[in-house]
């Protein structure tokens, strides 16, 4: 959509007072749907007002504020997670895993408040990564896990992309600088559905909820943790300026207010009470669209909390009831193949179905022949299969004393069960690959995959459009991309003529990518953008990339035998070298562009630190190699300079320690335009 459809006022304060109520309406209706689940416009209408506001603050930058909708995904990579200290230490809770548990807790607290009835407040204790969230003046200023309890890493940006998340609190909150705490967490239905899909091209499965958010917050570029479907409940405030409450109670209604996001809780007079809602809610848990691990139980007065104080790991005032895991034994009918994008063959037990913490089962993940092995599972096992804070069952072992000789040991298929063409292990991997790149079953991921950003780059080319292609016909490989009419793209849902045409360009802009994207974009295994790139620069051409032995291969720096096996593997198989033929007819580039090029930074390495103005880390770094340097992601001794920008990490400290060369980014242009080395 470009600027010319909504109108940019002349007038500056014009522009600054539209930018404020658009990122008002824009904050109230992330509210109503991410925080409150009732939505009241369609999501084409909240991207048309977001729209608007990027519009605006792109002709008036001067006006953007930290704070606005559009700056949740804004920053660059983090490189590193520096430690920052809570308003408030994090305490661990004391956990309950009986009722008669519960009761001595009951006692405590009544000994140490000299009350005989208390008043509890029960919430759901949510199974995922506990953070503090620090807000100043109502702006988001800092987000960090929860660490030691008293120090955590800052993972501000990360936080910032979870759309539960505001970046300024209500104005109908008296609340202005405070700390909450809340559980990062991935909803079921959206864990599944994302596990689902990194086993269908060729990755591992996360284990569980909780390893699945855990990681996401660690991974250091916001841009892939926005991709994720995160979540959050807040369920305490641990620290104000401004307030003065009473009860728990309180606080919760009191960040409602201010637009955080609050789990349902019950409060109950006594202990009793409390026992019965956890026995109701055993089966009810289940039924939730998210994980819990238990019921945190807490005492709802205030004034209780600082009497009944803590130790130097929990709170006396709140204890956590654990619930069992879930087990349950159940015959193994069969073991079948799935097959992945990258060809990867991943063994399932199809189970006699059974009902398991809520749901019914009649499938678990094996993971791979070598776990098959390990656990000696066969066919007609009767198995113990457990679903504690996992969505894909496990099968945890087999209960071999119930053998009654009929079982039948399992093989992998040395062929792919979807396509016929051979299934192989490539050097020490455990999993078997099937080596053709046009197989049915890995057409959608694989399409969707050469339209990747770091491969060919297709505009609008996403998971949705990927799959109405292939459902009607109209995409089969790769190749099928580059024949496409405008009367075809007519024939699908929201795709309009200039959408469509977009979308058509893209397709034609990509053939001029070059030999790196292509290589990277046909999803070899083991073979990433980088690894793409090394064999681009040594082979120049597909030809020549194609006929390399495994030894020449292995000649290569960074080329290691599994990748040369993996390569050779690939283009040996009949139907791959028909998709390259296809793609050559069509004038996709399948060869570099031969440049010749002063290499003055040849045995030089850069690390960068920072943000550049005119380049990004990608840029940078290609600039580097395209001279003959080499860019590298940390500081040692063998670093010859540190490129600084804005904002630089520990990096800068570093260097400065070690004595090595720091250029800042126009010393860094004058070099390039230059071709000579600054001196030290």
């Amino acid at each position: 959509m470009s600027s010319q459809e909504f109108e940019i006022p002349n007038n500056k304060n014009k522009a600054k007072t539209r930018m404020e109520e658009l990122r008002k309406e824009i904050r109230y209706h992330n509210k109503k749907y991410f925080v409150e689940n009732q939505p009241e416009i369609s999501d084409y209408e909240y991207d048309q007002l977001l729209r608007e506001l990027e519009v605006l603050e792109e002709a008036y930058p001067e006006f953007i504020t930290e704070d606005s909708p559009t700056q949740r995904v804004g920053s660059e990579e983090i490189e590193e997670f520096k430690t920052v200290e809570h308003k408030g230490t994090m305490l661990s809770l004391n956990k309950a895993f009986n009722y008669g548990e519960l009761k001595k807790f009951d006692e405590r607290v009544k000994k140490g408040w000299h009350n005989k009835t208390i008043e509890y407040v029960v919430e759901p204790k949510i199974d995922g990564l506990g953070v503090a969230l620090y807000y100043k003046t109502k702006s988001l200023e800092r987000a960090a896990t929860r660490g030691d309890g008293k120090r955590g890493e800052d993972i501000t940006p990360n936080v910032k992309t979870i759309k539960a998340v505001p970046l300024r609190l209500s104005d109908k909150s008296k609340i202005r600088t405070a700390e909450f705490r809340g559980e990062i967490f991935m909803p079921r239905k959206a864990f599944d559905e994302m596990n689902e899909k990194r086993i269908e091209q060729g990755r591992e499965a996360f284990a569980n909820p909780r390893n699945a958010t855990a990681g996401t917050m660690r991974t250091k570029d916001p841009k892939t943790v926005a991709k994720r479907p995160l979540d959050i409940f807040i369920y305490t405030l641990s620290y104000v300026e401004d307030g003065n409450f009473e009860t728990h109670t309180q606080t919760l209604e009191e960040m409602k207010r201010a637009g955080l996001k609050v789990n349902k809780y019950r409060v109950f007079s006594g202990i009793e009470d409390v026992i019965t809602y956890l026995d109701e809610y055993k089966e009810k848990k289940e039924q939730m669209d998210y994980e819990i691990d238990g019921m945190v139980i807490k005492v709802n007065d205030l004034k209780a909390h600082e009497a009944l104080g803590h130790t130097t790991h929990h709170p006396r005032w709140a204890i956590a009831y654990k619930y069992p895991p879930t087990r349950k034994t159940t015959k193994i009918k069969s073991i079948e193949i799935m097959v992945g994008r990258t060809g990867k063959l991943t063994p399932v037990a199809i189970l006699n179905s059974i009902e398991l913490s809520g749901t019914t089962v009649g499938r678990a993940s094996l993971h791979n022949e070598k776990e098959i092995q390990r656990k000696d599972i066969r066919v007609g096992d009767t198995a113990l299969i457990e679903k504690a804070g996992e969505i894909i069952p496990q099968v945890v072992k087999v209960i071999k004393d119930k053998r009654d000789g009929s079982e039948t040991k399992f093989e992998m298929p040395h062929k792919c069960p979807i396509c016929g063409s051979a299934a192989k292990k490539i050097g020490s991997d455990v999993i078997r690959r099937c080596v053709n790149a046009q197989c049915p079953a890995q057409v959608k991921q694989r399409i969707e995959h050469w339209g990747d950003r770091n491969a060919m780059d297709i505009d609008g080319l996403g998971t949705k459009l990927v799959n109405k292609l292939v459902e009607k016909g109209l995409a089969n490989t790769i190749a099928d991309l580059y024949e496409l009419k405008l009367e075809n793209l007519k024939t699908i849902e929201r795709m309009g003529k200039k959408s469509s045409m977009n979308l058509l360009d893209s397709i034609a802009e990509s053939k001029q990518k070059g030999l790196s994207r292509v290589v990277f974009g046909l999803g070899i295994p083991y073979v990433g953008d980088h690894i793409a790139r090394v064999l681009a620069e040594h082979f120049n051409n597909i030809e020549n990339l194609m006929s390399a032995s495994q030894s020449e291969l292995e000649q290569i720096d960074e080329i290691g035998p599994q990748i040369a096996e993996s390569v050779v593997s690939f283009f040996q198989e009949q139907k791959n070298k028909e998709l390259i033929d296809r793609l050559q007819e069509h004038n996709v580039k399948m060869s570099t562009k031969q440049e010749e090029h002063e290499q003055f930074l040849e045995g030089k390495k850069f690390v960068f630190t920072g943000a550049l103005d005119n380049y990004t880390r990608d840029e940078a770094s290609e600039q580097i190699r395209k001279y003959g340097g080499r860019a590298t992601s940390t500081v040692s001794s063998e670093t010859d300079f540190v490129v600084v920008g804005k904002k630089p990490g520990s990096k800068l400290t570093k260097a400065q320690k070690e004595g090595i060369a720091i250029l800042d980014e126009e010393t860094f242009s004058k070099m390039l335009k230059s071709q000579k080395i600054p001196d030290k």
